[in-house]
């Protein structure tokens, strides 16, 4: 049986930079037509992934601009970043402005017109070089009105890390590396489900809503791979973007970068060096499952550490953010479009800060429902009108269901045994009228596993194995779909 891979080689070719353009309130992003993450379990519709194949297509580079030279062009104040300086002296220690570099992001020649404003204002002084060589750094630490300052500082806010862009920077950005910049054909798509055992139907249908950068419910009965269908169109992307560490707005630090739901993408060596407080990514898939909660799509306030953290649908901009389980979460379904209708219907999404100030962020994603319900049990028609595609995902015909159960044999070096699965078939679907579902296959092995370990049998598949497995699957008889 085929699993799921999270990680295919990806390839780029670099994009102009262009000049970022500052905002208030984004006007909607035009379109082109067209977790928790760990080892996957063996897969309802899934199959291994062939190492040959169609040559990868190359994407684009959207990288932000070249690092900036002085102060000014950071786009943050002087104080902001003096503050910002004088927190990460008092956590470190003695440092030299290389390190200093190290830890904000910033070019060292920046840090250097820092340092020299801070020891004209005695915040810092010298503690000789960092080695006997000449040319090595000057060491510098804060003095006791530095240690004042930076006490200051963490009152308003305790982080320290990477500088902050400013949001007009990241609005630019998100909007140069729209997903829209995103385009899959047939030869992409096929190379990214080819680990998954799917009608041609179903591929038709995805290629479109994929191209489109809207919204696309898959819905059918569980276990078919809709969660795994939603990673593979993420997994068709070929694009690099770019995403900050954190964002300051209104004197407010958001940190948006997360090594747990971005994966950072390895740049030519000859790339030349752009503004280090962005991280290079692949397009990101985020998936939110039963536990999502409607105040989770707001941004987090840190009472302690005094900084926000940027929601999950927000660190999916430019790729795909999947509502997995769609109508488990605490709040009803409609809930949940309520909160997006503007979000899908205009392209930006509005965000608060608790002291009250608004502001507009692009809502730029692929978003993917995946239910086991119907759609008309999800809500109005005006807010099913806003997700764009309506996909069922079937459950697997008899063809594809044996296909799914001899991949998952051949994957664990059991002998397929034809004549048994047809009688299995015969009697828990045709005449029991159970529905199919590609997730039975390997929840049915890995029962016949066990047993055999506890019997002190090889394992084979026979039908009193998989009577004594079927005891334990939760399947369900066949319904009507429209």
């Amino acid at each position: 049986m085929k699993l799921f891979s999270k990680s295919p080689e990806e390839t780029v070719s670099e994009q102009p930079v262009q000049t970022p353009q500052s905002i208030e309130t984004p006007p909607p992003i035009e379109t082109s037509e067209p977790i928790e993450t760990g080892q996957p379990e063996i897969d309802a519709t899934s199959a291994p992934l062939d190492a040959e194949g169609p040559a990868v297509p190359q994407g684009q580079f959207f990288l932000p601009g070249p690092a900036p030279k002085t102060v000014e062009e950071t786009g943050l104040s002087e104080s902001f970043l003096i503050n910002h300086l004088c927190k990460v002296l008092h956590a470190g220690g003695t440092l030299t402005p290389a390190q200093i570099a190290d830890v904000v992001k910033l070019p060292k020649l920046v840090c250097r017109q820092l340092i020299k404003q801070m020891s004209a204002l005695m915040l810092v002084e010298a503690q000789g070089l960092d080695s006997a060589d000449i040319k090595s750094d000057i060491r510098y630490t804060l003095t006791d009105l530095g240690k004042a300052w930076a006490l200051d500082a963490l009152n308003v806010s305790q982080y320290i890390g990477p500088a902050p862009v400013t949001l007009e920077a990241f609005e630019a950005q998100i909007r140069r590396q729209s997903i829209s910049h995103e385009e899959i054909h047939r030869t992409e798509l096929d190379r990214a489900l080819s680990h998954l055992v799917i009608p041609d139907i179903l591929k038709a249908q995805l290629g479109p809503a994929a191209n489109s950068g809207r919204s696309m419910l898959l819905y059918g009965e569980p276990g078919n791979g809709k969660t795994s269908l939603a990673e593979a169109l993420g997994m068709s992307f070929r694009d690099v973007v770019s995403f900050p560490y954190a964002i300051l707005v209104g004197h407010q630090i958001i940190r948006f970068y997360d090594e747990t739901l971005h994966q950072s993408a390895d740049l030519p060596e000859d790339q030349p060096r752009s503004d280090l407080r962005w991280v290079p990514c692949h397009r990101p898939v985020v998936i939110a499952g039963g536990e999502l909660m409607l105040h989770m799509l707001d941004l987090s306030f840190e009472h302690t550490a005094r900084f926000y953290e940027a929601p999950m649908h927000l660190k999916a901009l430019g790729g795909v953010f999947v509502l997995d389980d769609f109508g488990r979460q605490a709040e009803p379904p409609q809930a949940y479009l309520n909160r997006w209708i503007v979000p899908l219907e205009k392209g930006f999404d509005i965000l608060s800060l608790h002291t009250g100030k608004k502001f507009g962020v692009p809502f730029d994603q692929l978003v993917v429902f995946s239910s086991n319900m119907l759609p008309e049990e999800m809500g109005d028609d005006a807010a099913l009108r806003r997700i764009y595609f309506k996909i069922h995902v079937p459950s697997p015909i008899k063809e594809d269901y044996l296909q799914i159960f001899r991949d998952t044999c051949d994957s664990l070096q059991i002998a397929w045994q034809p004549e048994v699965m047809e009688v299995f078939f015969n009697r828990k679907y045709e005449e029991a009228g159970f529905v199919t579902s590609g997730a039975h296959p390997g929840f049915l092995m890995r029962h016949i596993l066990a047993a055999c370990r506890y019997l002190d049998r090889e394992p084979e598949l026979s039908l009193d194995l998989l009577e004594l497995a079927w005891r334990n699957v939760a399947a369900s008889k066949r319904r009507d779909r429209r």
